[in-house]
């Protein structure tokens, strides 16, 4: 693989060949694990998940949820200020395992996710389900649907939980 041909049309080919929306997505849940891992806003560099974005994205995120705010975040400084928001609650996210179906402008990827809360330094080990549209190589629309709500919100509430254990999802594949 080609980095340079990649930086050249925004990560839409390589060596001239279609990128699938899974090979885009890999390097955005890098960026985004990095952005997360430096601390976010004014910390990292919004540039390396920006590139993995279409201008017109839009990231659905259900209410309730201590990252969700407005619910809909749209374009770049959407993004950004979702991403904000999103690395005050998360010190760190680590991708245990990742399953995926689609083509060059869907997939729906099965996510298995550790996230650490800041506040907390609670450990909550859930399953999210995404449906992602690509665009030109980037991720044009997102919609997360997280397999328990209720343990992401507990792991960052100082007193929801006694015990520090990482909540495991009730059925996980091998």
């Amino acid at each position: 693989m080609s980095a340079k041909s990649l930086a050249e049309d925004g990560g839409s080919s390589v060596d001239g060949h279609p990128v699938g929306a899974w090979a885009v997505m890999e390097r955005f849940y890098a960026a985004e694990a990095a952005y997360v891992a430096a601390g976010g806003f004014g910390k990292a560099s919004y540039a390396d998940v920006a590139a993995y974005l279409d201008p017109d994205v839009v990231l659905h995120q259900a209410p309730g949820l201590p990252f969700t705010g407005t619910g809909a975040w749209r374009g770049h400084d959407g993004m950004e200020r979702f991403l904000a928001l999103f690395s005050e609650v998360w010190e760190s996210m680590e991708f245990l395992a990742q399953e995926h179906w689609g083509d060059e402008n869907t997939v729906v990827v099965q996510n298995r996710v550790r996230f650490r809360a800041r506040a907390t330094s609670r450990e909550v080990d859930i399953l999210i389900m995404q449906l992602i549209t690509v665009r030109n190589g980037r991720m044009l629309e997102c919609r997360p649907f997280y397999w328990d709500p209720q343990a992401v919100a507990d792991a960052c509430r100082p007193a929801a939980v006694a015990d520090n254990s990482p909540r495991k999802p009730p059925h996980v594949g091998a």
